[in-house]
């Protein structure tokens, strides 16, 4: 989910930028501290929307940057259990797919790529066997995020596409439309029912 996020911290500006006014050289520093920024609390940091506020410049001996108390903005994007997640398939193994979120990558175990037995073809395909539904690299998938591990540099997410309403979006679309279909045939029936009940009630 994305958020706005409002920090204050002390920002270390190095010395090559000490030519520039202190607003810029603060926006600049930060942009190049937060570019592929990752905390478990605060979440993928996108990018640094404004500079709030620089207070006055601190110089700690033997350092030769200098140190300004700052307040600023950023956009962050930060996983929630049970999300519901866009994205592109950008790779298909044996054991499942890799979906790119944009802003970072999940996994789809291959028993929850579908509601159906799925195979591994050569051609890297993931197929059901009832549905004979594919999913390939590149398709457009919605899915939901139902694991985070916060091991290692960055989280790691397992998502799921077995749930109603999932699924590679052509599937959902299919979906829909079968639903709508059979909806207007009940909705057939039922006045067939009444016609018929009607006429039947009728004296001669």
């Amino acid at each position: 989910m994305f958020y706005l996020s409002e920090v204050q911290d002390y920002i270390r500006v190095e010395p090559k930028l000490f030519g520039l006014p202190t607003m810029e050289a603060v926006d600049l520093q930060l942009k190049e501290i937060y570019t592929d920024y990752y905390d478990k609390e605060l979440g993928t940091v996108i990018t640094v929307i404004s500079v709030l506020e620089v207070g006055d410049g601190v110089i700690i001996p033997g350092d030769g940057a200098a140190y300004y108390n700052t307040k600023f903005k950023l956009l962050v994007w930060k996983p929630e259990m049970h999300e519901l997640v866009y994205g592109i398939i950008s790779e298909i193994t044996n054991f499942g797919a890799f979906i790119n979120l944009g802003v970072m990558k999940g996994m789809i175990h291959i028993s929850q790529t579908m509601e159906d037995y799925v195979s591994f073809s050569k051609t890297n395909i993931l197929t059901g066997k009832s549905t004979k539904r594919s999913l390939k690299q590149g398709d457009l998938c919605l899915a939901r995020i139902v694991a985070i591990s916060h091991k290692g540099d960055e989280p790691k997410m397992g998502l799921t596409m077995r749930q109603p309403g999932l699924g590679k979006i052509e599937w959902i679309k299919e979906d829909q439309l079968k639903k709508e279909r059979e909806a207007k045939k009940v909705v057939r029936e039922e006045k067939s029912v009444k016609k018929a009940k009607g006429k039947g009630g009728k004296k001669k």
